[in-house]
């Protein structure tokens, strides 16, 4: 139930978030021209004591991708303007890709995002409201966990929320670089199938999925979303890049609950991939 008001809540932020009165995040989306919200998953505590809040946005255009660099028009406050936020933005609802932690005694205290774009300024605080609680590395109730990755057979492997960067690479503009993933996907008792699907065909153990999180220039991807029907798989991809520089790149892989759990905030990873281009 706790993960599910954090959804709720999520939006009702985001809809009071500051911003000219001529473009509402909740009005009907536009190809170009519109702004981009940040968007609040919700918190969960570490181990150490600390707790981690789960981020992600919505960029309401349906054809316009936008980089904006950390700065003024990036930027969280108090504090570093640099939390780890994108800076490429894709279009439509991109659920939980960074983590900002805060310290134990953080108590009442806010952080807050702002992001300038297309002209509009959309700012969300962000608190460990009593409200906002999730359990992103299973699922409460149904004990559904997330996907795990790998970035080899065999490797370290990575599962939940994005806590750092999993592997580095190296590449040469203009030249395909591959990405080699392992997936498996732990279910719950007596889960040997994924349920019907309620909005069409989903993978076995899961979709992985290839996005810019970071970088100078313009990142293709040949397979762009990748669906696993057979546990401990390795698949892959091989990412381009016009621009030499170094990038970040995410990857996400949802199981059958599909984008954003089903309104569960759980079951998904997200982690990230550094590339050097030369």
């Amino acid at each position: 139930m706790a993960a599910s008001l954090g959804i709720v809540t999520s939006w009702a932020v985001a809809a009071g978030a500051q911003r000219p009165q001529r473009n509402l995040p909740l009005d009907p989306p536009r190809e170009r021209g519109s702004s981009i919200t940040p968007a609040y998953e919700g918190w969960y505590a570490n181990p150490d004591g600390s707790f981690s809040m789960l981020i992600g946005y919505y960029n309401r255009n349906t054809k316009e991708a936008l980089d904006i660099p950390v700065g003024p028009n990036n930027r969280f406050e108090p504090g570093a303007l640099d939390q780890g936020q994108p800076t490429h933005f894709e279009v439509g609802r991109q659920w939980g890709v960074f983590v900002v932690k805060v310290p134990k005694d953080f108590g009442t205290k806010t952080v807050t995002w702002t992001i300038v774009s297309n002209g509009e300024a959309q700012s969300v605080p962000f608190t460990l409201n009593k409200g906002y609680p999730i359990s992103p590395y299973k699922e409460l109730g149904m004990g559904n966990q997330p996907p795990v990755l790998a970035f080899s057979q065999g490797g370290a492997k990575v599962t939940g929320p994005p806590v750092g960067v999993s592997a580095s690479l190296t590449a040469t503009v203009n030249r395909p670089v591959a990405i080699s993933i392992w997936v498996e996907d732990p279910k719950a008792p007596g889960e040997a199938e994924p349920p019907p699907a309620l909005f069409g065909p989903v993978a076995k153990v899961a979709t992985v999925s290839f996005h810019k999180f970071r970088g100078p220039g313009k990142v293709t991807f040949d397979k762009g979303r990748i669906p696993v029907d057979q546990q401990g798989a390795m698949i892959g991809t091989a990412a381009t890049f016009d621009a030499p520089g170094d990038y970040l790149l995410r990857v996400q892989a949802n199981d059958e609950s599909g984008e954003g759990g089903f309104g569960f905030q759980c079951c998904w990873t997200n982690t990230y991939v550094k590339v050097t281009v030369q």
